[in-house]
């Protein structure tokens, strides 16, 4: 799911990357939010209140903000280039760096995180919403812009669309196109959504050890992955 690109991947490929991204950024983004009160896996809500802050001329306030925007693209930013970097040396392991890098946030945080809620939770948001940055570049590239993980807003608008499409579409391959995206969609909102719930659930219980789980999650998805293609390569 990690390795196949262009007219290589499947609709199994997206379903499985979706799967897993997606319920990464679930956990994150609710464990985030009762950590320190910050959104972490999208920079929309971030924007409307640094406007709000600058107009009230809160400027070190609005500069915070500011600075979540930047983590978040700056986080997508360092993905693609690494991505960039890896395909001239090593196109099997591409995508390895960012989800590694991406796991080593994660673990960071659950390893002080606790500290850093009581002394610095803006360092630690600043962490998550370039870890999030990272992970939403990666996917896009991977997948041309298919799968997006870490917010639901233009998902829910383009499952909007294509339902209303089902009415109008008639031809067969039309329709099966339409299933295969529609499938797709709920299977990145169902995971989010469980991911949400798995984050809540064991942040009461672990606090934000909860996201060294995750980590592993993305480690045990990477190896499988290449274990899966060894595998594959040697049958050929």
């Amino acid at each position: 799911m990690f390795r196949h690109i262009g007219e290589k991947r499947t609709l199994k490929h997206d379903l499985g990357i979706a799967s897993l991204l997606s319920f990464v950024a679930g956990v994150v983004n609710v464990a985030s939010f009762i950590a320190v009160q910050r959104l972490t896996t999208n920079v929309t809500g971030h924007f409307a209140f640094f406007v709000d802050e600058v107009f009230k001329f809160n400027m070190w306030q609005g500069f915070i903000y500011f600075l979540y925007i930047f983590f978040f693209f700056l986080g997508s930013f360092t993905s693609s280039v690494l991505v960039e970097i890896m395909s001239k040396r090593n196109n099997r392991q591409i995508y390895s760096v960012p989800v590694i890098i991406e796991s080593i946030i994660l673990f960071t945080v659950a390893i002080f995180g606790q500290q850093l809620i009581s002394e610095s939770p803006n360092i630690l948001a600043f962490l998550l919403l370039f870890a999030m940055g990272l992970q939403n570049s990666l996917v896009t590239k991977i997948s041309n812009a298919t799968v997006r993980t870490t917010h639901l807003t233009g998902l829910f608008t383009d499952l909007g669309i294509e339902l209303s499409q089902l009415f109008f579409y008639k031809l067969k391959d039309q329709k099966q196109k339409l299933y295969s995206s529609i499938k797709l969609r709920l299977t990145i909102i169902s995971f989010f959504f469980l991911g949400g719930i798995f984050g809540g659930i064991f942040y009461s219980i672990v606090k934000l050890y909860v996201l060294g789980i995750v980590g592993t999650i993305l480690l045990i998805g990477l190896a499988y992955d290449d274990i899966k293609l060894k595998f594959s390569n040697r049958a050929k």
